[in-house]
């Protein structure tokens, strides 16, 4: 899971910050609006992260930039439109990357992963948070496993979608913990986080930035972060590995733009040098980490072999716990 994560920051964002907002200058691109389509509902991480980008997108290139929120089908269909879009770089995708390598293993989906894209970057990390509806009596992981295995069935997990990757966390958390609960497939992490919030539902794996404000708020209870190390933010939670000893646990939400194929080069270099400069600003990348999300900023091939390898981890994933969906 580091995939070189922290080498790929510090270089990255090296020249990132020594390139100046100058696309616009250098080539008549892009001659229109640029569509970047969010694949869940409104309010989760995809989400947040592309309306953080957007009016400094709109600035650098000097063209609308369109954020549209297109769910449905464990986010599949969006991607499918870029698939399928001119291959201009006006058409993008922010997405999940986890969800999306995730997806082959689980469905059938419209499209091949390792053709019918131009990685664009792999632009950050945030871990899963494990929490809870403020009401229950579960203040602890310990108390959660408890409850669980003594009710097995009873606790309801609200996920952003059966096949995504909360919904796979939560899965292999279960499998390797001998729990059993059930699952509330829902339009994304947003209308997850409400149903646990107005205690239509128990507990929810989900991305840090679009959980972590109703953790601070109350509105959730935090019990944990699914990491390697604590997250600064929320100090006092410990992550999976120290609270179950589940040594390997770590997942999270890689959150990435994808083009589509044939894109050239010049064009997917450009999206990424700008995306990159502008996460590695001063104010956005505050704002990031008080999101909970790490800077990745891969290069386009770098991103795509990472989606490869990602694609592999993710199939074990499944195989191991019998998920399929029709």
């Amino acid at each position: 899971m580091t995939l070189s994560r922290r080498s790929l920051i510090a270089a990255s964002a090296a020249t990132a910050l020594a390139t100046p907002a100058i696309v616009r200058a250098q080539t008549s691109w892009p001659t229109k609006p640029i569509r970047i389509l969010i694949p869940f509902a409104p309010g989760g991480t995809s989400d947040i992260l592309a309306r953080l980008l957007q009016p400094k997108l709109q600035e650098s290139f000097g063209q609308s930039v369109v954020v549209e929120n297109r769910p449905g089908a464990n986010g599949t269909i969006a991607v499918d439109i870029v698939a399928k879009a001119a291959p201009d770089g006006t058409t993008l995708v922010l997405t999940d990357l986890g969800a999306l390598a995730i997806s082959p293993s689980v469905m059938k989906v419209p499209f091949d992963l390792a053709k019918d894209f131009a990685p664009v970057i792999v632009l950050a990390y945030s871990p899963h948070m494990l929490a809870v509806f403020p009401g229950t009596p579960h203040k602890t992981v310990a108390d959660l496993i408890t409850y669980a295995k003594a009710n097995p069935g009873k606790l309801n997990n609200a996920t952003s979608g059966l096949g995504s990757a909360p919904h796979l966390a939560g899965a292999r958390f279960a499998l390797e913990l001998g729990l059993s609960w059930t699952y509330i497939p829902l339009k994304g992490g947003a209308e997850a986080i409400q149903q646990v919030i107005g205690g239509h539902a128990d507990l929810l794996f989900n991305g840090m930035v679009a959980t972590l404000p109703h953790v601070q708020s109350g509105k959730l209870r935090g019990l944990a972060v699914s990491s390697a190390q604590r997250q600064a933010q929320v100090p006092d939670l410990p992550t999976i590995a120290e609270a179950t000893g589940l040594k390997d646990f770590v997942t999270g939400s890689y959150q990435g733009v994808l083009a589509p194929p044939g894109t050239p080069a010049e064009i997917t270099g450009k999206l990424h040098a700008e995306i990159a400069r502008i996460a590695a600003l001063p104010d956005v990348a505050q704002r990031l980490k008080e999101l909970g999300a790490e800077p990745v900023l891969s290069k386009p091939a770098d991103s795509h072999a990472w989606l490869q390898a990602e694609t592999a981890r993710w199939a074990k994933v499944v195989k191991d716990t019998g998920i399929k969906l029709e």
